[in-house]
């Protein structure tokens, strides 16, 4: 294999190969990406054998070929190279090397057989639809800071995709819980999209995903099989594993009957929320907030080092209330609000808080209550 390649499209290619492989791994060609020449086309392929990545870049091929090379150290090298450097790969098969040059700048890596890097076996996919990469960019964003860290509840560890009925219809709807909040998200469901089996994405592939999703008007093509779940634009293939396991009836937990209505800044909300909580002790963060006629006061009293308190100008019109939540939720929840206003809804001290984003009812999310 001998093929010549611009450096920032051998970076990009570089970049996400390595980041999908294992830095710790018992299986050395893991650490590896596939490279394979053909045509004027190079493809790029890594995996942890839950995850698969596919990158396909132009280069100038002299000679067809491929073999694996240690992905971390092929990114480091071609990311301190110049800018506008052409780079040259050329495979020596016969020493078991790779040597890598740009100007003058030369190295020669450590190469393991082609053969022995595991693809992922192909699936059948029973729904395949595009959107935008817009819509699930929205969709994954908003919602994955909810995702579930606890190994336990590992169905819990991931974004479940799925198409659900809402008062408009059919929408494509993405949730993640940790069982302390919950964030739902919906879509306009793509067309082709209706008959989509329900699946848990895995926070490492929604990690990956947000790769793929910078330009808003592109067309992401996604297929979903009851074992993975693929993401494709024209030059990367993202291939997941699902996480096997079934989501919790979500619905139970979303509070139906919250009459008690805070408007509040959510930009204002969240510095002062952010301020009040730097005294707090760190394992608990518990803010408290005292709500009254068009007035909220956020207040934390910790014995070991200190109280704060910080008052809001709100619209607010219902009875006292005082409720305490972790300052952490609290910040993650305020920070998805795209618009001016966060719309609080509550029933009392012991039951938990929905909020939405003005009257946008596409995007929910719930928090529970501490003491305080």
């Amino acid at each position: 294999m001998k093929i010549s390649i611009e450096r920032a499209t051998l970076l990009r290619a570089v970049a996400q190969a390595q980041s999908v492989v294992e830095r710790r791994n018992t299986i050395p060609i893991l650490a590896n990406v596939l490279i394979d020449a053909e045509g004027d086309t190079v493809t790029f392929r890594a995996t942890d054998l839950d995850i698969e990545v596919l990158d396909k870049a132009p280069a100038k091929v002299g000679r067809a070929g491929g073999t694996t090379v240690s992905a971390v150290t092929l990114h480091e090298i071609v990311r301190k190279l110049p800018d506008g450097a052409l780079v040259e790969l050329e495979e020596d098969s016969a020493a078991g090397r790779l040597s890598v040059s740009a100007g003058r700048s030369n190295f020669s890596l450590a190469t393991l057989p082609r053969e022995d890097f595991p693809i992922m076996a192909s699936s059948e996919y029973s729904s395949n639809f595009k959107a935008k990469a817009e819509v699930l960019r929205r969709l994954f964003d908003k919602s994955k800071f909810a995702i579930s860290t606890e190994e336990t509840r590992y169905y819990l560890n991931g974004v479940y995709m799925h198409i659900a009925d809402a008062d408009g219809g059919q929408v494509l709807r993405c949730v993640a819980t940790d069982g302390h909040r919950l964030a739902r998200i919906d879509a306009d469901l793509p067309e082709g999209a209706a008959e989509m089996a329900g699946v848990i994405v895995p926070r490492k592939t929604v990690g990956e995903l947000r790769k793929l999703l910078d330009e808003d008007d592109m067309d992401i093509a996604v297929s979903v099989s009851e074992t993975k779940v693929r993401f494709a634009t024209p030059e990367i293939t993202l291939t997941s594993k699902v996480i096997d396991g079934t989501f919790p009836d979500y619905t139970r937990v979303i509070p139906q009957g919250n009459t008690r209505k805070l408007e509040v800044d959510a930009s204002d909300f969240a510095k002062a929320v952010d301020r009040v909580a730097t005294v707090s002790s760190e394992r608990s963060r518990a803010v408290k907030l005292q709500l009254d006629e068009d007035r909220l006061i956020l207040s934390v009293n910790a014995p070991d080092s200190g109280a704060a308190e910080e008052e809001l100008a709100v619209a607010y019109g219902d009875e006292r209330l005082e409720i305490g939540f972790n300052a952490k939720y609290l910040l993650e929840i305020a920070s998805q609000v795209d618009r001016e206003n966060a719309v609080f809804l509550f029933n009392s001290s012991g039951d938990p808080a929905l909020m939405r984003e003005g009257n946008d009812t596409t995007a929910v999310y719930v928090v529970m209550p501490m003491r305080v």
